[in-house]
């Protein structure tokens, strides 16, 4: 009888060490598998894709370190047409863990190299909804359709241009979960409508001359009037492109009312990140 519990024993406390190994190279595993998933290693590749016979070119990022599907961010570029800044951003949001998509609204790259040619392409896209909205949305059926990106939790930026151009769809009811502008002009070609299904954030400069305060005045009036979940924030002594480092030289190179401004564009990414994970959250 002793012998068969000091067996007994013996063979109980090597399958409580194998259940306690497996237990611990389980463990370890999965903490390895979270720690690589923090250790950030963007991959980006130019996208490209059509409107029509037009092609588009895009800049996709995001960590290929993480393993799970992620929420998608647009990121619409500046009048100047799809250019270096527009991908920095895209990075800035592939590190905090989005996959993001810079899109091109202008076609073949394009970019201006003057404010009056800058001005004409914006024209030729805002002057006319369907051109914009057929533009921005095959730029977003190809953000969803990645593997990497989570279809129902998506959401849009932009600066200037941009701006008005992420505005614009979301006021369109575009299906978003967030839209985010920067230094953007809010008299747009569609204003806001009950038709709104994301969260709104605004960030312009308190003295941009290129945003009249009759012009915002109009447009949180329309956002009030529809219910609409946002928040304007107009960042004192900031002018036009206040998020852009470029924006002190554009501005002695062409006489422009520019300048960049370190703690408007800092607290403007704060307030960026905050309505991303409110809004993902929520969804």
């Amino acid at each position: 009888m002793r012998r068969f519990t000091m067996y007994g024993l013996l063979i109980f406390l090597i399958i409580s060490c194998k259940d306690n190994k497996t237990k611990e190279t389980t463990e370890a595993t999965e903490e390895s598998e979270v720690v690589a998933e923090k250790t950030i290693k963007l991959k980006s590749e130019e996208i490209a894709y059509k409107v029509d016979t037009l092609s588009m070119k895009g800049y996709l990022v995001f960590n290929e370190n993480a393993t799970e599907k992620r929420p998608g961010v647009i990121v619409v570029h500046e009048w100047w047409g799809h250019n270096d800044y527009v991908r920095e951003r895209a990075n800035m949001l592939a590190e905090l863990g989005y996959v993001a998509l810079a899109i091109d609204m202008y076609g073949d790259g394009k970019q201006a190299a003057h404010p009056d040619d800058a001005g004409k392409f914006a024209m030729s896209v805002m002057g006319n909804i369907e051109t914009a909205t057929a533009r921005f949305n095959a730029a977003l059926e190809m953000l969803k359709a990645q593997e990497s990106v989570d279809p129902d939790k998506i959401a849009a930026i932009g600066y200037c241009f941009g701006g008005s151009v992420a505005l614009t769809m979301a006021n369109a009811g575009v299906d978003l979960d967030a839209v985010a502008a920067f230094h953007s002009g809010v008299q747009l070609p569609v204003m806001p409508t009950a038709d709104i299904k994301a969260k709104v954030l605004v960030c312009n400069g308190a003295i941009d001359p290129f945003i009249p305060i009759e012009t915002v005045d109009a447009y949180k009036k329309a956002m009030d009037s529809v219910k609409a979940d946002y928040k304007y924030i107009a960042y004192e002594n900031a002018t036009h492109s206040f998020t852009s480092k470029a924006a002190d030289s554009l501005a002695k190179k062409f006489d422009m009312p520019l300048a960049y401004q370190q703690e408007a564009d800092e607290k403007s990414w704060a307030e960026l990140q905050k309505l991303l994970e409110e809004a993902f959250k929520e969804n």
